[in-house]
């Protein structure tokens, strides 16, 4: 409603404002839980995923094998330093970007925007809107058993 007496008051589409209340009113709406809940859904079968999984065990694994156990190691610092060095190196953008890719964009077109669309077009004019069924997900398939776990177990690597 409050969204509907601003935009009758003129406010024009993309102002800051107005967007923020679409966004808002989209998330009461629990539209970004189910988009995310659907992404993670299927994102550990995807090779862009499991790609990087792969190369932060092997460049952990590496690094940790440069070290010397002793109980007096302060792993804290180690892990803190591993996690910078794997930020600096620059693999998470570029696997996060992959993932991106073959998990939400795929997505986007037909399955996110048609219920973004229609939230926003009732959100606007409420009551004009004929309700229609919410798009269907698509049918989660099975999973095929990959297993995650590192070939050599590292304490320092928490998915």
């Amino acid at each position: 409603r409050n969204l509907s007496l601003l935009n009758m008051a003129g406010l024009p589409p993309g102002d800051p404002q107005l967007v923020s209340m679409i966004v808002n009113h989209l998330k009461t709406q629990g539209l970004f839980d189910q988009f995310r809940r659907d992404c993670l859904a299927d994102v550990d079968t995807k090779p862009a995923y499991l790609n990087l999984k792969q190369r932060v065990d092997n460049f952990v694994s590496n690094h940790l094998s440069n070290h010397t156990w002793s109980p007096h190691l302060n792993k804290n610092q180690l892990r803190n330093n591993i996690r910078q060095l794997v930020l600096q190196s620059g693999m998470l953008e570029q696997g996060v970007d992959r993932i991106v890719a073959q998990v939400v964009d795929p997505k986007i077109n037909h399955i996110f925007r048609p219920q973004v669309e229609r939230v926003v077009r009732e959100f606007l004019s409420p009551g004009s809107y004929s309700e229609e069924p919410p798009a269907p997900l698509p049918s989660t398939e099975s999973k095929p058993d990959i297993p995650l776990q590192p070939a050599t177990p590292c304490p320092f690597w928490t998915p």
